[in-house]
């Protein structure tokens, strides 16, 4: 087991990724907030769903959670259909519109990560990919 300092340095070391996410926030469309494009991301990994299920999978407050769908579908980039099962409920959907731009904010997001890391070896970005993996898996 690590030593306490070592985990004091980790929390100060994960509190200033926030630089790393505004970093890649300043990627997407001018159009695509960093809400819309949590919304698409997690349409894309977990599939359809419930607006209660996207505000849990989003860790956000479904009023939180409405904004961001509500701007999204907006744009076109999500349906909002009847849930079969209750038809007071609406079920997610990505659109065609939606995967297209996710394919964009991806290419981006590699682009930026590419550019900011260039010095960095293949086994360097894959160790960190294994770390952070194992970080949220530990959560």
């Amino acid at each position: 087991m690590a030593t306490r300092p070592r985990y004091e340095e980790l929390a100060r070391q994960l509190s200033a990724i926030g630089a790393v996410k505004r970093g890649l926030a300043r990627t997407l469309p001018f159009d695509c907030p960093p809400g819309s494009a949590a919304v698409l991301t997690v349409l894309d990994r977990h599939g359809d769903m419930r607006l209660s299920r996207m505000s849990e999978l989003l860790g956000v407050d479904m009023s939180v959670t409405s904004r961001h769908v509500a701007h999204t579908a907006e744009h076109g980039w999500l349906d909002r259909l009847p849930d079969p099962a209750d038809g007071r409920c609406r079920i997610l959907r990505l659109t065609p519109a939606g995967r297209e731009l996710l394919g964009v904010l991806s290419a981006r997001a590699s682009a930026a990560l590419e550019s900011a890391l260039a010095d960095w070896s293949d086994d360097e970005v894959d160790l960190l990919n294994t770390l952070l993996a194992r970080l949220r898996s530990s959560f």
